[in-house]
């Protein structure tokens, strides 16, 4: 029995824009990115065929259509089962570097948690905003996370990171109450 081919459903997309103002190409290519869409060349992106990347495709097609450009959306999938494999390997590529990316960034929120610790920097204003980094670390793995369509091999090791990151912000908030609430003879 053939192996079963690899042929998904991918959306490609021509974006056509004109040459300026480059604020508009920004705003289309910052569209893109955001949704986790894979660059394929200029002006061409593509994203699995799921209901997950819609409401970023339109918003794209939206904001290239108001610069006076054009989104052509094309249906699509490998024309060979290595062409798809190609595909596949690239969008896979794309989620690799951002859960990189997301754990880069859970290491320096640690990092910068210790720093506080070390520096007894135990103040409501320090929490809150770190309260705020973390935040936007959870919102940033759910966005990774809802585009990761492939399942990446680091989506594991990320949401294990990202409760270690939330232990971390618990044991600070416990140190800076504990601090506030230490009486004048007790800081003495």
């Amino acid at each position: 029995m053939p192996a079963e081919p690899l042929l998904e459903p991918w959306v490609v997309l021509l974006v056509r824009l004109p040459a300026g103002p480059s604020r508009h190409r920004v705003a289309v290519w910052r569209e893109l990115r955001r949704i986790g869409a894979l660059s394929l060349g200029q002006g061409t992106w593509a994203v699995p065929d799921v209901p997950v990347f819609a409401d970023g495709l339109a918003r794209a097609s939206r904001l290239a259509g108001e610069a006076g450009g054009e989104v052509v959306t094309l249906a699509a999938s490998g024309r060979t089962d290595a062409d798809a494999l190609r595909l596949k390997e690239l969008f896979a590529a794309a989620r690799t570097a951002d859960w990189t990316e997301f754990l880069d960034d859970c290491d320096k929120y640690q990092a910068e948690l210790a720093k506080e610790i070390r520096t007894a920097e135990f103040t409501l204003a320090e929490l809150e905003e770190e309260e705020q980094s973390l935040e936007r670390l959870r919102r940033w793995h759910r966005d990774l996370t809802a585009r990761d369509v492939f399942g990446s091999p680091q989506a594991p090791q990320a949401a294990e990171r990202l409760k270690q990151c939330a232990a971390a912000c618990e044991d600070y908030a416990e140190r800076v109450f504990a601090a506030l609430h230490q009486s004048p003879e007790e800081c003495g």
